[in-house]
């Protein structure tokens, strides 16, 4: 994507010295139009604790999380790290055209966090949101992007699917234990939110093409 920049934020020190790492050794060098932040992102500045399921002893990254603890499940253990917590407003941008988020249950505090961002750059979200990470999420992430004008999608076998037509019953059940990896068939947890006022014209082409 010629012309583009990205910005990237990955709060756990381990895992953000492997994505430098891989961006040393794909450019030679970390490029001018690549930022990497070593920070969680939420509704605050300052700091919090991220917690980090293991498995043994090998943590699982990807469900490293600041609003959920996995203390009680049997064979689980948790490390924590206390990472710098950034806003999305705070970082000033004027120019941001699509946001891929997934914050292991975090969801709501980010975007609230990026809401004069949203408000003023109209960007397109991919946003991975589960009920496992926090219950009643599905609900309060939409709810909040249909306040900020942005209508939900999802895509089940080649269909766009308006958020409404979610059956979490049937879509949308998964364990909340780390070491568990049973879901529902489908599992559907990613999720575009589009800007009301080009929704339309984005699916069409989406349909289209």
């Amino acid at each position: 994507m010629p012309g583009t920049r990205v910005l990237a934020c990955e709060p756990l020190a381990a895992a953000h010295a492997r994505l430098r790492a891989a961006v040393i050794a794909r450019f030679g060098t970390v490029p001018a139009h690549v930022s990497l932040h070593r920070a969680a992102l939420g509704d605050r500045e300052g700091e919090a604790v991220l917690a980090v399921p293991l498995l043994g002893a090998a943590p699982q990254e990807q469900w490293a999380s600041i609003v959920k603890d996995y203390a009680g499940w049997p064979g689980v253990g948790t490390a924590r790290e206390t990472v710098p917590l950034r806003r999305v407003d705070g970082l000033g941008l004027d120019d941001l055209s699509a946001v891929k988020l997934d914050a292991e249950g975090a969801e709501y505090e980010v975007l609230r966090g990026a809401r004069e961002t949203l408000l003023r750059c109209r960007p397109v979200l991919s946003v991975e949101i589960e009920e496992r990470h926090r219950p009643g999420s599905t609900w309060a992430v939409p709810a909040y992007l249909d306040a900020l004008g942005y209508d939900g999608f999802f895509e089940l076998h080649g269909a766009w699917r308006p958020m409404a037509g979610l059956d979490r019953a049937t879509m949308h059940r998964a364990s909340p234990d780390p070491s568990a990896f049973a879901a529902s068939d489908p599992y559907v947890f990613t999720f575009a939110f589009l800007p009301r006022e080009a929704a339309a014209g984005m699916l069409g082409r989406l349909r289209d093409g």
